[in-house]
């Protein structure tokens, strides 16, 4: 990976977005939400008063308008804050 997060920033690859209901049924691409989990693919050295405490490769839940959208290289991205994540999965 080229991007190299800095300070207290973590770069996630969102997760693929639902394809079906949990009875079956297809949800077309415009009802589809934003997914709110994914996998951390980069992280920042944290600040002095703040360690880094997310690594490479962790799975995390973060908040719905959480974060800032990157395309690069043909794939999405979310950069957002080590505090912008709620959980590790």
């Amino acid at each position: 990976m080229k991007i190299k997060p800095l300070a207290d920033r973590v770069l996630v690859e969102p997760a693929a977005a639902e394809e079906k209901t949990a009875s079956g049924l297809y949800i077309p691409d415009t009802a589809k939400e934003k997914p709110q989990r994914g996998t951390i693919v980069a992280v920042g050295n944290g600040k002095k008063d703040e360690p880094m405490e997310l690594h490479v490769g962790d799975e995390v839940l973060y908040g719905k308008y959480a974060g800032t959208e990157i395309n690069y290289e043909g794939k999405d991205y979310m950069m957002m804050r080590q505090s912008d994540v709620l959980a590790v999965i």
